[in-house]
């Protein structure tokens, strides 16, 4: 081979030898494959948490942004369609002798050293004890005529001032000052007068059954009043009770 020639061999090879890329290794190749992998493997669970954390804010902003007596009536509006309410005629009576109790209570506040502690077991014990559930099926049955929030509104009245009643007989025990008899009776007559405007909503012959029933159960011992004597219906529904 002449001079020439092998010169141009030279040049040859070294135009190819520096355009041509070193090899990749294995090595260097496999750092970025894991990333894939790991990011193929990972992502779909992240997705699926991000979800279910903008479902629960979401959940939370919705529950927040509704006010807690909404919430409180819509519960127990969806209770009360699940259950089936016994005949009206089973609570009126029942709410009639609560009314008579709260106002015995206001009686006993009347004496010179009224027992406070004892006349806060008085709303807790006999026909008082139910008055929550009594009332606000009264109030449903209402509702079903046209007359809901009328009731409903009566409820909270009556249920908001036996509370501050209660309230108020316990700081009373405890010989605080502010807690006033006269404060104590202006609650039980916000009591009273919402339970009359509640009764109000009950059908004319179902609260003279009611009432008759109220007052056979109250009857003194010393009248000798059997059984025999009571209307049957009257009979009927005070077994009821």
């Amino acid at each position: 081979m002449s001079a020439t020639a092998q010169v141009n061999v030279v040049r040859i090879y070294s135009a190819t030898s520096t355009t041509i890329p070193p090899p990749v290794t294995s090595k260097q190749k496999q750092p970025f494959s894991v990333r894939v992998r790991q990011s193929c493997a990972t992502s779909p669970s992240n997705r699926q948490e991000s979800r279910r954390r903008v479902s629960i804010s979401l959940l939370l902003l919705q529950w927040l942004s509704i006010p807690q007596h909404s919430i409180a009536a819509s519960i127990f509006d969806k209770y009360v369609k699940r259950k089936k309410l016994d005949p009206l005629e089973a609570y009126v009576p029942a709410v009639i002798l609560t009314q008579l109790q709260i106002k015995d209570l206001g009686k006993t506040l009347e004496v010179d050293q009224p027992q406070f502690a004892a006349c806060r077991n008085i709303l807790r014990y006999g026909p008082a004890a139910s008055l929550r559930v009594n009332i606000r099926a009264v109030a449903q049955y209402a509702s079903d005529s046209g007359s809901g929030k009328t009731a409903f509104n009566n409820v909270d009245l009556c249920l908001r001032a036996l509370e501050e009643l209660d309230s108020l007989l316990l700081h009373a025990s405890r010989n605080d000052p502010e807690a006033s008899v006269e404060s104590m009776k202006a609650k039980i007559d916000m009591a009273v007068d919402a339970l009359d405007s509640l009764l109000e909503t009950v059908p004319s012959d179902v609260m003279e059954k009611g009432k008759a029933i109220a007052d056979a159960y109250r009857m003194p011992e010393e009248e000798d009043v059997g059984p025999g004597n009571l209307d049957p219906e009257i009979k009927q529904l005070e077994s009821i009770l």
